[in-house]
């Protein structure tokens, strides 16, 4: 559903504005996610050490949240350290993110209050180190009860764990039933209808995701041609855009630059863009086979 709260443009800067006014406010999308990618090379680039990067990259989060908020878009979801992250990446460069990741919220809390932003997570959080989890839970805590942009970040996240999590979770809740009633989950399912009264609705409302819409617009930044195991259930449908700049130098106006190229798109859902009848097809014909 559309933000109702009073949009504040007014507070665009100069770039941005410019970006906005090409865009049809009535067709702004309802969740955007990106893939924040870049901050290593972006130090790298600069012959400065990675972890400078990073901070970097904190530092434009703030800068989009605030676009976002001030033009209205419901939900951001931003993926800010994958489950592969944590196994893969060196221990001290592990910490080093966990450190600003604690730093970023009790410092930002203030901010997200002014912009009347919403904090949420997403992914294997109970895995992540307790004082990072307390902070989190109080900075969601804070923010709780504000009304416009929804920032969901995703931490400790895999989108085939999250699946792997889903079903599980999905089996738990017929062992519980079963064990309620009595029954086996066999009788239970036969019951329900059997295996076929899964559907996909029943993994979505399972998911990490299911208080919120799927992503209408992913963007990913740093140029690279892959999903990185970032919402693959959610995104089915999803728009794609993908730009060469990388993280620690994406801005307001390039949020807003993915939505422009997002307006550009017609977004079809496995149909069609025009009215089209089975009335109006031929006979379907085999091509001629042509001796060689």
């Amino acid at each position: 559903m559309p933000l109702t709260q009073p949009l504040r443009i007014h507070e665009l800067s100069t770039e941005e504005l410019a970006v906005y006014r090409t865009l049809d406010p009535a067709r702004i999308p309802e969740h955007v996610a990106i893939i924040m990618d870049g901050n290593g090379r972006w130090a790298g680039k600069r012959a400065m050490k990675r972890f400078l990067g990073h901070q970097q990259g904190a530092e434009s989060v703030q800068f989009v949240v605030e676009t976002a908020s001030r033009i209205n878009l419901p939900f951001l979801t931003l993926y800010a350290f994958s489950l592969e992250n944590n196994l893969r990446r060196p221990k001290a460069e592990v910490s080093f993110l966990m450190k600003l990741l604690k730093n970023y919220l009790v410092g930002n809390v203030k901010r997200m209050q002014d912009n009347n932003v919403r904090m949420n997570y997403i992914g294997r959080t109970h895995e992540l180190p307790e004082e990072v989890q307390e902070t989190m839970k109080w900075a969601q805590a804070e923010t709780a009860n504000n009304t416009g942009t929804t920032l969901t970040l995703a931490l400790n996240y895999g989108s085939r764990a999250e699946i792997v999590d889903a079903t599980r979770s999905i089996l738990q809740d017929l062992i519980n039933e079963a064990h309620r009633r009595g029954c086996s989950v066999e009788d239970l399912l036969s019951v329900q209808g059997g295996v076929e009264s899964i559907e996909d609705d029943t993994l979505s409302r399972h998911m990490y995701t299911k208080d919120m819409p799927d992503p209408d617009l992913l963007i990913r930044t740093s140029g690279e041609m892959r999903i990185s195991n970032y919402l693959l259930w959610q995104i089915a449908y999803s728009e794609l855009f993908v730009t060469d700049r990388l993280w620690p130098d994406f801005r307001g106006e390039h949020l807003l630059e993915g939505i422009a190229a997002y307006q550009q798109r017609s977004r079809r859902f496995g149909g069609l863009d025009t009215e089209f009848t089975d009335e109006t097809l031929p006979e379907p014909q085999m091509p001629e086979m042509v001796s060689r």
